[in-house]
């Protein structure tokens, strides 16, 4: 599979500016993103080249968070992933997607159960004219059979890679958005400095991100490399990636890595440690005799992340979750840097 330019390559010499459509809760018109003249938009991505000859009217999303760039950006797709984690009404909708319905007067889209993978006819279903896949974890598979539907946008590089601006360029880009998804950008990247700016004591620490641990087999340490956005948004927000973890991420193009606990003193150099859970997750890795002897474990400066509840997604920005989370995330990892010194 060989690898591609991490950002969209429009095909044609300039995007002409369009309107949006108007947002109504009609299934005729939930998903339009365009009116007038449409420039056919060529995107190369990891699993083909995409073309979308003619201006979609009716946007599908699958899989985490690419439903939140059409809706940043004032449309509603005609169906969207249901959220299956950090859900806290189990409604399949998270608080800030919700917010940005109602700021729309749009109702819900219809929402894919992706529990057991991509629901294809689910997606047909919606008769979508482009499939928004910027972030995601697409099998070649998968994305020939989306294909057959609509055109799909596939993330650029690496599955469950694409940072949160790319996400927004190529997605923005497949609906003819692509100026107004700049625009987005540099909006969200003003808010993140301006409420990093508010934890000066943040800025240098070294950080790395366990994946789920299961308290009850400790044997194992398991992280996300520099591939994923977790880590990527480390660097976002003033936090430095460790040597031990970009020297294990150079070696692989994989999101995710494990290693023995017995090597946990490969970790030395890493001051903070994100993970998913509370109290009892962070209370196992402190009476672990191989972990506890990690810096960040021994200086208590671990952050558990809450996987019943919105905050659960914090590590993880997207467009919409990044004003709704931030702060509390800031103010946690703060509380660890305090600890770290």
């Amino acid at each position: 599979m060989p690898r591609v330019s991490r950002l969209a390559r429009i095909a044609a010499a300039a995007l002409i500016p369009l309107t949006l459509a108007a947002c109504s809760s009609s299934p005729a018109e939930e998903g339009s993103a365009n009116s007038g003249d449409w420039t056919p938009v060529t995107v190369e991505h990891a699993l083909g080249t995409t073309t979308i000859d003619s201006a979609p009217e009716r946007v599908a999303t699958v899989n985490w968070a690419n439903h939140e760039v059409p809706l940043a950006l004032g449309v509603v797709p005609v169906g969207m992933a249901a959220a299956n984690f950090g859900d806290d009404n189990d409604d399949g909708v998270l608080p800030w997607v919700e917010e940005k319905l109602q700021e729309l007067d749009a109702q819900t889209p219809v929402l894919f159960d992706e529990t057991d993978g991509i629901d294809f006819e689910a997606v047909a279903d919606t008769a979508p004219d482009v499939i928004l896949a910027a972030y995601s974890g697409l099998t070649q598979e998968d994305y020939d059979t989306l294909s057959e539907i609509a055109p799909v946008v596939a993330y650029p590089e690496t599955a469950w890679g694409t940072s949160w601006r790319d996400t927004i360029e190529l997605n923005s880009a497949a609906i003819g958005m692509a100026d107004e998804g700049a625009e987005l950008i540099v909006e969200l990247e003003a808010e993140i400095a301006d409420a990093v700016a508010e934890h000066p004591q943040i800025e240098g620490s070294s950080a790395m991100f366990l994946t789920h641990v299961d308290t009850s087999d400790l044997s194992e340490v398991s992280f996300y490399t520099t591939h994923d956005t977790r880590a990527l948004f480390f660097e976002d927000i003033g936090l430095a990636t460790p040597g031990s973890v970009a020297e294990a991420s150079a070696a692989t193009d994989q999101f995710s890595l494990t290693h023995s606990a017995e090597q946990a003193d490969t970790f030395d150099d890493v001051d903070i440690i994100v993970t998913y859970g509370g109290e009892e997750l962070i209370e196992a890795l402190e009476g672990d005799p191989l972990l506890a002897q990690m810096p960040a474990v021994e200086n208590s400066a671990v952050v558990g992340l809450p996987g019943d509840s919105p905050l659960g997604t914090a590590a993880n920005p997207t467009p919409l979750s990044i004003s709704w989370v931030l702060d509390d995330y800031l103010s946690l990892l703060a509380e660890a840097a305090d600890g770290a010194q």
